[in-house]
């Protein structure tokens, strides 16, 4: 159910928030649906865009499209494959040694109900690419993040997390795949890592970056490529691509959304609306699981991120 909102609240948009010209962005899975409308919206503010995607050639066709259409804008294509710990580690590692500052990282990529298939590491898709990935790229990008006044780490979840589980005996459904329990799995591991993040962050007295959750209702993207009888189902409980990014962008773009919150549609069922703050399901609360998920995610990965945050929090 949405949180309480008030008239001021409810009319938010990206049209009429600020700018935020120079800040250096990165946004994964820009190359189609919500990715690339939030990419472009996030140019059109001002912000020097790296498109982080496995399609390397559909990103660089949103960024041309983003080139012709917004004046003085460039944003920069980069390949980054989440369902690879390897292509993580390069991409964090040669944004690293290229910039000094990052303002803006927007977990947004995923992949939805796919036949059972494996990561490069091993792991079950949707937990590989939806969840393990953008802990290693938020653990590899941090040094950045904490380095820059006002930074933001956005990270996209789903309204289906109030049905998800995480089956610790079975994390990787090698006993049983049901391709709904995987992603319901792996979007509730999301919200769980962002609220975690921010009081590790906070624990620590950082004050960069800000870490949001955000998820937007039920979108007709091509996220559904592998449920289209349930798109067609959905299809009357579902808002535009214009409608579904709002959450998100509401995240990334206003200074009164605070660390640990998390912002959705406010209409039945966060299904669809206008973005407000929401409250998770009581699973997405439970701090003691979000800790199990992060020391699991810490095995998983071999990135130790407490120690990389207890470290900068020392300097």
């Amino acid at each position: 159910m949405a949180g309480k909102m008030s008239s001021k609240e409810g009319e938010w948009s990206a049209g009429t928030a600020g700018r935020i010209d120079g800040m250096d962005v990165i946004i994964t899975g820009g190359s189609s649906g919500l990715g690339a409308r939030i990419s472009r919206i996030l140019a059109e503010k001002g912000g020097q865009v790296t498109i982080a995607d496995i399609d390397v050639r559909g990103a660089g066709t949103v960024a041309d499209e983003i080139c012709r259409s917004v004046h003085g804008v460039e944003p920069e294509v980069r390949e980054l494959d989440l369902g690879d710990l390897r292509s993580v580690k390069r991409f964090s590692d040669a944004y690293r040694a290229e910039h000094d500052q990052l303002g803006l990282l927007v977990n947004n990529a995923g992949i939805m109900t796919p036949p059972y298939r494996k990561t490069a590491q091993g792991f079950e898709s949707q937990w590989g690419v939806n969840h393990l990935g953008h802990f290693a790229l938020t653990a590899g990008l941090l040094e950045l993040l904490v380095a820059t006044p006002g930074s933001r780490v956005v990270v996209q979840t789903s309204c289906v997390h109030r049905g998800g589980n995480i089956r610790f005996s079975d994390i990787s459904s090698e006993r049983s795949y049901f391709p709904w329990r995987a992603y319901k799995q792996s979007k509730l591991a999301t919200l769980l890592f962002a609220r975690e993040l921010h009081r590790r962050l906070d624990l620590a007295g950082l004050g960069s970056p800000v870490c949001v959750g955000s998820q937007p209702g039920l979108v007709n993207t091509p996220l559904y490529q592998n449920t289209r009888l349930m798109r067609w189902y959905l299809r009357p409980f579902m808002h535009g691509i214009d409608d579904g990014v709002q959450p998100a962008l509401r995240a990334c773009l206003d200074p009164s959304v605070k660390g640990g919150e998390f912002i959705g549609p406010d209409g039945w069922m966060e299904f669809k609306g206008r973005p407000v703050l929401v409250q998770p399901h009581n699973r997405g609360r439970d701090m003691e699981l979000a800790a199990r998920v992060w020391k699991l995610s810490e095995e998983m990965t071999g990135v130790d991120l407490s120690a990389i945050i207890t470290s900068l929090g020392r300097r």
